[in-house]
């Protein structure tokens, strides 16, 4: 019982923080010997050093850092996945909250790990202190992948260094090569995987947690490899920003065959799953995020009420459903991103089909449009209408009052950024709505309890709200700031098979024929597809895009933390966010046929994204350039 007090309370200590990080105290305020004796000792060290992992999770924003207690700015805001009444523009992370200091501070308690911990081994069997040794080096690896997919090359610090040190020089540790970073990665997964078990506690890694780590950081380097086109090389040879493009497909391979590892371990979760049952799609995609025994999941971060907690709900709950702190929808879905699931009608363009012959099309219910829709969407994405906690989500732009003789004509001219025309529209200027006396009887409020009121932007702001993640059962009682414990899942078998998927679709392109890579791409894929509800692919032969490819990932991995850097290492931020200002969505009703219509435009805020090409190497905080001579820093900083 001592030993699991001490597990909590170290958890506690760890995860309990005001408004900034706590500072890890000093290692040595307990001896060795007290820690690494016991296995309630080593389990509170691993408990403490995995609560530091660079995990961008419920409490991590480009602006705020990892691990905060309150969240602006949330992730797929700067992905175009979704728009924030927080953010109106593409940013950088914040160099101050840079994850360059805290990582190392991660790598030097690992290090001091692997150093000690095996000088007490008679205490423990071989497997146990195999075991150990390997889970340490999967953090290690993983805290290295932090720092290489934003900056590229870095030092790479194998053993604890001295501080002060008997030669100043052994602080003075130079930046290694990207593609040496990443094989030093796999290194420490490759050990990983041979020494760590099967099996682990639910929040730690096994030997599988560490194959599908490589299987997405191996991902990451052949992507460089192949699509990168910014070099740097430094005084002594080193090319610390970029990877030859003759290693893709050796990566591309490593990333493969470390996926093709976890095949049989995992699965997609389809416990309510049912063929040809929409609504049954549905539910066990919404399940999944909340099934802690589901069979998809791999690697967890876990938290719990109330000492270790996010505000994920306080933040992303539609307007009328938000509790006592006043905040909500800060996560709102682009019609971009809605755009790409199966099932709606669309234009041959791709894009939403909301008119016919230059006359908007008119609907019974706000639902009628998705009603055909992928379930994966639903899942994803509140839409208009919807039904979330037992209430029907009402997000309206406005009531049309005018005629509808001879069809209702686009309220703007195409591709206007201009306000709604005021004639002929009922809007709300603010929250507190004046109802519209509607013809025949009844009244109806303009926005709706959770759409746009002009200038409040605690509204779903693009026409949708997230759904993904938001606990269903949560009482709006408790929908408060830091009052949310779902598990955030960090790795899914979703995504390893996306990332099988992806890397056999690149060894095909490169024209490695020692298996057939093209149909097992497909294969996964339509497994992804199967589950979601979406449309299958009839044959390989219909996998004739990387874009298809990708375009799943984006679907499947959606609010997830995944596509911001997916963007970056297919080197397709700077092209997609070129002034871009993204789509939204407007439900209007129409008082005299009493039936809606949507209006497609662009953000009414005009909020234009503009991704710097600097940012595909990320900048090193300038008080680590200045710490040392050897320390260069990234192109165009």
């Amino acid at each position: 019982m001592k030993k699991y007090t001490f597990i909590i309370a170290c958890i506690f200590i760890c995860w309990t923080t005001a408004c900034k990080k706590l500072d890890v105290p000093p290692i040595n305020i307990i001896q060795d010997k007290d820690v690494f004796t016991s296995t309630g000792g080593i389990q509170a060290y691993m408990a403490r050093i995995y609560s530091q992992l660079p995990i961008e999770d419920f409490r991590y924003s480009p602006q705020r850092g990892l691990n905060f207690f309150w969240i602006i700015s949330p992730f797929p805001a700067v992905t175009g996945e979704a728009l924030s009444r927080d953010q109106t523009g593409a940013m950088q992370e914040n160099v101050d909250e840079s994850p360059w200091g805290d990582s190392y501070k991660l790598i030097r308690d690992v290090n001091y790990f692997l150093e000690n911990m095996p000088k007490y081994a008679a205490t423990y069997t071989p497997e146990q202190v195999n075991a150990w040794l390997g889970e340490a080096r999967f953090i290690r690896a993983a805290t290295y992948f932090a720092l290489a997919k934003r900056y590229g090359g870095v030092p790479i610090i194998d053993k604890v260094l001295q501080v002060p040190a008997a030669n100043v020089d052994d602080l003075n540790v130079a930046r290694s090569s990207e593609e040496a970073v990443y094989d030093y990665i796999a290194a420490d997964l490759d050990y990983a995987y041979t020494n760590m078990g099967e099996t682990n506690q639910l929040g730690r890694a096994n030997k599988y947690v560490a194959a599908g780590f490589k299987s997405r950081a191996m991902l990451y380097a052949g992507s460089i490899a192949k699509y990168n086109q910014v070099t740097l090389v430094d005084a002594a040879g080193n090319r610390v920003c970029g990877i030859p493009a003759t290693k893709a497909v050796s990566y591309f391979k490593a990333a493969y065959d470390a996926a093709v590892l976890l095949e049989n371990k995992y699965t997609l979760y389809k416990n309510g799953w049912k063929a040809g049952d929409k609504a049954a799609q549905y539910q066990n995609y919404v399940d999944m995020f909340f099934d802690k025994g589901s069979s998809e999941n791999i690697f967890v971060r876990q938290y719990h009420y109330p000492e270790s907690v996010h505000g994920y709900d306080a933040y992303n709950v539609p307007r009328q459903l938000m509790g006592a702190n006043g905040y909500s929808s800060e996560v709102n879905p682009t019609l971009n991103f809605v755009e790409m699931f199966d099932g709606l009608p669309k234009n041959a363009d791709g894009t939403i089909k909301t008119m016919t012959a230059g006359k908007y099309d008119l609907y019974t219910n706000t639902m009628d449009l998705f009603a055909n829709a992928e379930p994966r969407l639903r899942a994803t994405v509140i839409l208009p209408g919807d039904v979330f906690k037992g209430q029907s989500i009402e997000i309206r732009r406005g009531i049309y009052t005018g005629s509808s003789a001879g069809g209702i004509s686009p309220l703007l001219p195409a591709g206007s950024t201009a306000n709604y025309p005021t004639a002929n529209i009922v809007q709300s200027s603010n929250a507190t709505q004046t109802p519209y006396n509607l013809p025949g009887g009844g009244t109806l409020n303009p926005a709706g309890l959770s759409g746009v009121f002009s200038g409040d932007g605690t509204c779903a702001i693009s026409g949708f709200s997230v759904r993904k993640w938001l606990a269903p059962d949560k009482p709006t009682s408790e929908v408060l700031e830091n009052r949310s414990d779902q598990t955030w899942i960090e790795l899914r078998y979703a995504e390893v098979l996306l990332n099988r998927a992806e890397a056999a679709y690149e060894l095909n392109t490169a024209g490695q024929n020692d298996k057939n890579y093209l149909q097992d791409a497909f294969a996964d894929i339509n497994q992804i597809r199967e589950r979601a509800g979406a449309d299958m692919l009839a044959s390989a032969a219909n996998l004739n895009s990387i874009d298809i490819v990708r375009k799943e990932r984006r679907k499947e991995l959606g609010f997830e933390n995944k596509t911001w850097w997916d963007m970056r290492r297919w080197r397709i931020a700077d092209k997609e966010q070129n002034s871009t200002i993204y789509k939204i969505l407007m439900p209007f009703y129409s008082a005299n046929d009493k039936k809606y219509f949507f209006d497609s435009r662009t953000d009414e805020r005009n909020a234009r994204y503009t991704f710097d090409v600097r940012w595909y190497y990320e900048q090193i905080p300038n008080g680590e350039i200045q710490k040392s001579q050897k320390l260069i820093q990234n192109p165009g900083y």
